[in-house]
């Protein structure tokens, strides 16, 4: 009985934690979101500053306490899992919300954009880190940081350019639509990258499980087109027949599991669990009834409970305290540098190429340099990896949370340049 009593008193004191923990995270993501669209910034910039400001970098400076006391490390991964479930639900809310019709002509130029996107921001992320690693990382083996650069400096965020395009209203352009394809292309082979980098640090490299990974990906995406989507198109009309049709529990919990089952899959494959259900919703693009259906009983939920848990719970584990020397800030403005006009110039000559006008290539660009959720997923890979020192973990969150801030502001110029209208 005292046991039980224990156990209880146990799982109380950890839900206390947990509540805080989630007071303080909503309310400061809630305001830093309102802050910053007040500044022309989209709300999810302002929830990925609010985080950095509760973490360790100013919070954590001024109040020591603050971080153990409220933030303390025993209930990390539940924060951890449940932003992986808002990244989950996120990327298939996104991927409905594009129309991926405009690719029959535009596929090509897609294809284009995303190997730009990667090879030259690459190049320039490797040749940076071969020559800062004696200053910063000398037992680091030396290969390993390299690559670690080059694959964090050639990231698209897609999930936070899904969110992005959403709130300009371009989502269903054809510019959007073929940005965020030669982004998801990008991402897909970032985690082929990241997964060959981390066995040849782990010195078990195998190439006939890289080329398993990408064949298993193309496989996933056929059947995913030309099996699963018929049939879920036949489901949907049975489910939603008329206008004003809603999902009801049973319906909503299946879908639910079909997402999980796609997340799981891509787990598998090794390519990361968003990119099945982005997969999934991409699919099922053309079904407005279902989108918004599922989006009525789903969005706001992720939006306002899951999605500000990972945003700002990443900015806690940022110290800009460990650039502690001028030759440490000019590394970490070289790394912005490199990886900026890698995907700037990179995209823009390869949408252009496509035949996009130049002010349609600078949106791609600019929205292909979009880093945030994915670069700060790459890079805590590294550091858990071992081949990421503290101070390059920090200029390469820097490097990432710059890239997303200057999006909307150039965005907002460019756009009145271009097309965006939906088809």
């Amino acid at each position: 009985m005292i046991l039980a009593v224990d156990h209880v008193n146990q799982v109380e004191a950890l839900m206390l934690i947990v509540l805080l923990q989630l007071v303080v995270m909503i309310a400061a993501a809630r305001l830093g979101g309102w802050i910053f669209r007040k500044v022309g910034q989209p709300t999810v910039v302002g929830e990925i500053g609010a985080g950095l400001i509760l973490g360790p970098s100013v919070v954590g400076r001024l109040f020591p306490d603050f971080i153990p006391t409220f933030f303390p490390a025993s209930v990390t991964p539940i924060f951890q899992t449940l932003g992986q479930l808002g990244l989950i639900f996120l990327m298939f809310l996104i991927g409905m919300e594009f129309d991926f019709s405009h690719l029959k002509k535009m596929g090509r130029t897609a294809g284009m954009i995303g190997v730009a996107g990667i090879v030259l921001p690459f190049a320039g992320g490797l040749a940076l880190g071969l020559w800062m690693h004696p200053y910063v990382a000398i037992d680091v083996p030396l290969l390993g940081f390299a690559l670690f650069m080059a694959t964090a400096c050639s990231v698209t965020a897609i999930p936070i350019l899904g969110r992005i395009m959403i709130e300009f209203g371009i989502n269903r352009s054809r510019l959007g639509a073929l940005t965020i394809s030669a982004a998801a292309m990008v991402d897909a082979l970032i985690w082929i990258m990241l997964a060959t980098v981390a066995a040849i640090v782990r010195g078990n490299l195998q190439w006939s499980s890289v080329l398993g990974m990408l064949l298993l990906t193309l496989a996933l995406v056929a059947i995913v087109i030309f099996v699963v989507r018929p049939l879920l198109i036949r489901w949907i009309e049975k489910l939603l027949p008329t206008a004003e049709s809603r999902l009801n529990v049973t319906s909503l919990a299946l879908w639910i599991l079909l997402i999980f089952a796609m997340a799981m899959i891509t787990n598998w494959i090794g390519i990361f669990s968003i990119i099945g259900p982005f997969l999934l919703g991409a699919i099922l693009h053309d079904q407005h009834r279902f989108r918004e259906a599922f989006a009525s009983k789903t969005q706001d939920f992720v939006y306002s409970l899951l999605l500000p848990v990972f945003f700002t719970y990443t900015g806690l584990k940022t110290d800009i305290g460990t650039l502690d020397s001028p030759l440490l800030w000019v590394m970490c403005g070289l790394v912005c540098l490199v990886a900026i006009s890698g995907k700037i110039v990179g995209c823009g000559l390869a949408a252009r190429l496509g035949g996009l006008s130049w002010p349609e290539s600078g949106c791609v660009a600019i929205m292909m340099n979009t880093r945030a959720l994915m670069g700060l997923i790459a890079i805590n890979v590294g550091r858990e990896m071992g081949v990421i020192p503290p101070s390059v973990f920090c200029m390469l969150i820097i490097m990432a949370v710059i890239t997303t801030f200057m999006t909307s502001p150039i965005l907002r110029r460019l756009l009145p340049h271009v097309d965006t209208s939906v088809a």
